[in-house]
């Protein structure tokens, strides 16, 4: 048996609309979760590329030997440089999400608010026929 009984609304767009936003929700939010856990391995490559640059620096500069790792220095500053970049689309992307997460999140809330006032929509007890 069904847990909730829905009566016929005026209009069958509500219920498209609800069904559409249901479906949304859990993308949107798996969709954030994985830009977020992307985010976090961008940050952690920047680190790794300044220290690398750092320590080539150092060596460098105490090696007897003349080595020029400036190239090598300015390869990884400019690898770094697009990690910072995509980075920055990647916040902007997240941040997009997270607003179209809150927008579905209360949107369902406004149209079930709706649906229960109308008398529409009309929880049942699961054990009730």
């Amino acid at each position: 048996m069904a847990a909730l009984a829905v009566v016929e609304t005026p209009s069958g767009k509500d219920a498209i609309a609800e069904g559409l936003l249901d479906l949304l929700k859990p993308a949107v939010q798996q969709l954030d979760l994985h830009v977020h856990s992307v985010r976090e391995s961008q940050v952690e490559l920047r680190e790794h590329i300044d220290n690398l640059a750092t320590e080539l620096c150092r060596i460098n500069e105490h090696q007897k030997v003349a080595l020029d790792l400036d190239p090598y220095v300015k390869k990884l500053l400019n690898a770094r440089r697009r990690v910072v970049l995509v980075n920055n689309i990647l916040q902007n992307a997240q941040e997009r999400l997270r607003r179209l997460n809150h927008n579905v999140a209360k949107e369902t809330a406004r149209r079930k608010t709706t649906l229960e006032t109308s008398g529409a929509f009309t929880p049942r007890s699961p054990s009730k026929p």
